[in-house]
């Protein structure tokens, strides 16, 4: 699994990189056909107090994944992203479940 970083007017953190990695490992485990993923730092000046962006994009079979959420902290940023990304891939999981259950019923 490949894993980048970018940071827009956010200075680089192991810290933040090792949290992000911590959280998607359980991704990682549970959805094998996932073989890249490219996270989006991004702070903004905002008056209500959110600006924390974080983006994560997902390459899998088919289109890629992408998911983002605003939040007052990078950490709730990131755990809401993920828990968009696994509802993505369980809908993603059980088309390529469906598709691979017709192609075998087909062949019988």
């Amino acid at each position: 699994m490949k894993t980048i970083f970018e940071y827009t007017n956010v200075s680089a953190s192991t810290r933040l990189e090792s949290f992000t990695i911590k959280k998607l490992e359980k991704i990682f485990k549970q959805y094998p056909f996932v073989i890249r993923s490219d996270i989006f730092f991004r702070k903004e000046n905002k008056s209500d107090q959110k600006g924390h962006i974080c983006g994560i994009q997902l390459s899998a079979p088919g289109p890629r994944i992408y998911a983002s959420s605003d939040e007052k902290t990078f950490e709730g940023a990131i755990s809401n992203t993920i828990d968009d990304l696994i509802d993505q891939l369980q809908k993603r999981k059980m088309k390529l479940y469906k598709s691979s259950q017709i192609k075998a019923f087909n062949k019988d």
